[in-house]
């Protein structure tokens, strides 16, 4: 009886390690699959890195909007050419390798540029800016995903389009955030209910200041680029974040703070679809001509200005 008794607690003591190790593994297939995602980069803290240095962001190019698809095989950004001329570029995950790097060209040369790429939460359509001459004649676009490509770009039906806008983004639920630059100097944060898969009407959202708004996925913050408004004398962007009220309303926005804004100008902020990292761009145009890099970090830098109480 003692002897089975024994070999009882072997067999327990191999189905315990046995657990811990498959748990092991887990974990470093979970790590190795999100170092994939993200072009092999290791990834980043509460301090931000600059993202796929020499191969996404390049000295001498000026980059800045990023997306992924859901799926995060895909990324999406916007880049200058040297005539300043912006365009959206991409890459895609296959067979484990991350495609070359190239211009996506969703118009076919319709508009002059393009920019602000943004996958839809299915990832059935991107939308994005495109225009021919700047605070002119900025509008949203689309394309439909197609098997193996996309379709024609085509411009979005709908009220939002009345105006000067750009930097289109959605929350979880289809709602459409975006920048309304038809008053300037003041610029608006709009929001437009999806409905149905349409976007019939728009609203102002109520917040201080900002641009290049970017909604969480369940709208509970939003992020926005703005003049730092704590020392009057800076006239560079910082990244600001506003969280969402019981009531609806916004907080004060709230800097980031001194590890993710510099003295240069941050902008274009965006989060990946699986919540953890914050993607936004830095321009260092006074160190070096067309010195603009992407750079990343963990979204935690978001979450501890929380307040305890959202």
């Amino acid at each position: 009886m003692k002897k089975s008794y024994n070999i009882l607690i072997i067999v327990g003591i191999l189905f315990l390690n046995a657990c811990n190790t498959k748990k092991q593994d887990s974990r470093t297939d979970s790590t190795s699959i999100t170092e994939q995602f993200y072009f092999g980069q290791k990834p980043p803290g509460l301090i931000p890195e600059i993202f796929a240095q020499g191969i996404v962001s390049i000295n001498g190019r000026f980059e800045g909007s990023v997306s992924f698809s859901p799926d995060l095989k895909e990324i999406y950004f916007g880049a200058s050419d040297e005539d300043e001329k912006t365009a959206i570029y991409f890459s895609k995950l296959k067979n484990n390798k991350w495609t070359s790097i190239k211009r996506a060209n969703f118009t076919n040369g319709e508009k002059k540029e393009e920019m602000h790429p943004f996958v839809s939460p299915d990832g059935k359509r991107i939308y994005f800016t495109a225009l021919d001459s700047s605070f002119v004649d900025e509008k949203i676009w689309y394309v439909n995903r197609l098997k193996d490509s996309w379709s024609d770009a085509i411009q979005l039906d709908s009220p939002i389009n009345d105006d000067l806008v750009f930097s289109p983004n959605q929350a979880k639920n289809g709602d459409m955030y975006y920048t309304n630059i038809s008053y300037l100097p003041l610029i608006k944060t709009n929001h437009a209910p999806n409905i149905n898969g349409a976007f019939p009407r728009v609203q102002e959202v109520e917040i201080k200041f900002g641009h290049h708004a970017f909604i969480s996925p369940f709208q509970d913050y939003l992020l926005v680029s703005g003049r730092n408004n704590e020392d009057p004398s800076r006239k560079d962007n910082d990244i600001y974040v506003y969280f969402k009220k019981q009531d609806g309303a916004w907080t004060k926005p709230m800097n980031l703070g001194s590890t993710v804004n510099s003295d240069f100008d941050e902008k274009s902020p965006k989060i990946t679809p699986d919540g953890n990292y914050l993607f936004f761009g830095r321009s260092e145009r006074d160190i070096e001509p067309g010195l603009s890099n992407i750079f990343w970090v963990s979204t935690e830098v978001i979450e501890e200005l929380r307040p305890n109480n959202f």
